[in-house]
């Protein structure tokens, strides 16, 4: 009895270090995906990564597996390679317990060192910041391919799981990219994106929609920036949003007030943060095109060119064919910190330094509706389009959501629509299913549903509008009339609260 009653112990103190740590936020996916490929059971050496933007929890989740698993963790930093082997024979040697660290003369020795610690059962073998030791030995990927296929041998006795990660930049995308030898290896591929904008509002403890919107604008999805980054410091609420703002991102004694800055030189290089910041800076005032962009920067076309690959290669910046007009791709910033950064406080830097942030945020507040929770809010509008309106609300299942915009100045000057969805179907430009306006800093009456008509009435000679949803997305308000036309089903209104609570 007294035996049985110690195997339900030792299940529940199993169960209970597999959980996933209460200080891992959201990430159960990513957690149970990582746990059934550590703790996988099959005979044979396997292969996994971990890509993902910088601050977005990817060392913590890898370090809490490590622990949950008794894995091997190592995270490599900008050095030599000798240095990098010395601290990774001295990291295993306190994680084997021997007094002696272990002087690797190459790469091919510790990673046949490291692999060999799964020859008595599955066990990861983490590798963090894999791009910055790649830099200082081109060869790695190689050894690793090599030591990977040497085991892939019958008979099939390490069951070593190796983990390699590091930020979604242009190394490890070519380095795992489809053409590459380590690719064919890979059983697991994991992308840690930031929180979504409901997500993120869970993650910093709010309930009022408006208010979650308002700190999303500025810091995003990142989970790091929640605790660390402003010392735990959350808006208690809508009237406390402008002092929140000053005495944090607009602190200069604060992390988050030279983030942006960091963030940006520490993925591009030394050699384009000019250049990459007006990128940033036009994409911030506006211009979404690539014509646009190079006459902002007074530069070439390709000029421009080369600087937005380089920012989408790095994943600070998106693209997307415009909704009704597929020729046209339009930019936007990806990073809500960096576009409150190059719409506000980069061209009051100065400013910033000299006075106080109450003052300065006052001259800027127009323009943070304006450049920055305007478009932004028209993102989320797309978002929630895409991901979290449900079959309901469009008729269809699978959908994408874009700017779009009419292009005859002659009938249709001005009449862009921020929110534009099309059924997602295999072809370049999906069945046309809705057209919508987005505000957020202006209530909405009966000739914002008027536009929307014009916008049917220019593309009915080049599509089927017949069917198309009319949609106003306000976080100010709508007029009478248009809940009249609500309620007859001539538009779709949705405010704040669908956004973060509807479906």
């Amino acid at each position: 009895m007294n035996a049985v009653h110690g195997q339900q112990q030792s299940s529940v103190v199993s169960r209970d270090r597999s959980a996933k740590p209460d200080r891992l936020f959201d990430k159960e996916d990513e957690w149970a995906a990582l746990m059934s490929f550590s703790s996988d059971p099959h005979p044979g050496t396997s292969l996994g990564v971990v890509m993902g933007r910088p601050r977005q929890g990817k060392t913590l989740l890898l370090e809490s597996v490590a622990r949950a698993t008794d894995g091997f963790y190592f995270c490599g930093q900008e050095a030599t390679e000798a240095e990098s082997l010395r601290r990774l024979g001295e990291e295993y040697a306190r994680y084997r317990q021997v007094a002696q660290p272990s002087y690797w003369r190459n790469w091919k020795e510790g990673i046949d060192a490291l692999l060999a610690l799964g020859d008595t059962g599955p066990l990861p073998v983490i590798i963090d910041s894999f791009p910055d030791l790649v830099a200082a030995s081109p060869a790695l990927p190689s050894v690793i391919h090599g030591a990977l296929r040497h085991l892939d041998r019958p008979p099939l006795e390490n069951r070593a799981r190796l983990l390699l990660s590091g930020e979604t930049a242009p190394v490890m995308t070519r380095l795992f990219a489809p053409s590459s030898p380590l690719h064919a290896l890979a059983a697991l591929k994991l992308d840690i994106q930031p929180l979504d904008f409901r997500k993120a509002a869970q993650l910093w403890g709010i309930d009022d929609p408006a208010l979650a919107f308002l700190v999303y604008t500025v810091v995003g999805g990142t989970p790091a920036y929640r605790h660390d980054y402003v010392n735990d410091d959350v808006p208690v609420d809508r009237d406390d949003f402008d002092a929140w703002v000053c005495r944090t991102i607009l602190n200069p004694c604060t992390p988050l007030f030279h983030e942006a800055r960091h963030l940006l030189d520490e993925e591009t290089g030394p050699w384009s943060h000019g250049v990459c910041h007006s990128v940033l800076a036009a994409l911030a005032r506006g211009c979404t095109t690539h014509g646009e962009i190079a006459t902002f920067l007074g530069q070439q076309l390709t000029d421009a060119s080369r600087a937005l690959a380089l920012l989408r290669d790095h994943g600070l910046l998106q693209s997307q064919a415009d909704g009704l007009q597929p020729g046209i791709t339009r930019h936007r910033i990806a990073d809500p910190l960096l576009a409150f950064e190059h719409a506000l406080a980069r061209p009051r830097r100065a400013a910033l330094e000299q006075s106080d942030a109450e003052t300065v945020w006052e001259g800027a507040r127009t323009d943070f509706n304006t450049l920055v929770a305007g478009p932004r809010f028209a993102q989320v509008c797309r978002d929630w389009a895409a991901c979290s309106a449900g079959s309901a609300a469009f008729g269809a299942e699978n959908v994408t959501a874009s700017y779009g915009s009419l292009s005859d100045p002659s009938a249709t000057a001005g009449l862009d629509a921020e929110v534009v969805v099309r059924r997602q179907d295999g072809h370049p430009t999906g069945r046309l299913l809705s057209v919508g306006l987005a505000r957020w800093h202006t209530g909405m009456d009966i000739h914002h549903l008027q536009r929307l008509r014009r916008i049917l009435e220019g593309l009915s000679s080049r599509e089927d509008v017949r069917h198309v949803r009319l949609a106003l997305y306000g976080a100010s308000g709508f007029s009478p009339e248009l809940h009249a036309a609500h309620a007859r089903g001539d538009v779709m209104l949705v405010d704040v609260e669908n956004l973060y609570r509807g479906a």
